[in-house]
């Protein structure tokens, strides 16, 4: 269970390092925020890949889990940056993304 809450934590770090890399151009595209925003993102950006780097699954594996923690991740952002509550709906998506992901990540393996 404790590996599953590092992971799970990693999973997290990593996906607000890829938010927030995406975001920043965003708000410097759409809201005329100014272009030295770019750089913090591209920081954020780099963050992102090295901290994809610290996961010690095959990279096909990481990815596929990743994924439901980055969802589960960008509804959070959702409701505290953007101030929109996520439905129900988008609830129980995530909620099956984070199952899925814990499949992914503690299935029994042998070798790889």
């Amino acid at each position: 269970m404790n590996h599953l809450l590092l992971t799970t934590g990693l999973y997290v770090l990593t996906a607000v390092a890829e938010i927030v890399g995406c975001y920043l151009p965003w708000l410097w595209w759409q809201q005329r925020a100014p272009v030295w925003v770019l750089l913090p993102a591209a920081a954020s950006l780099a963050l992102f890949v090295w901290l994809l780097t610290l996961h010690p699954a095959a990279s096909g594996r990481v990815y596929a889990a990743y994924g439901g923690v980055y969802i589960a991740t960008a509804l959070v952002w959702l409701w505290v940056v953007d101030g929109v509550r996520p439905t129900a709906w988008d609830c129980a998506g995530a909620a099956l993304a984070l199952a899925g992901m814990a499949v992914i990540v503690l299935a029994p393996r042998t070798g790889a």
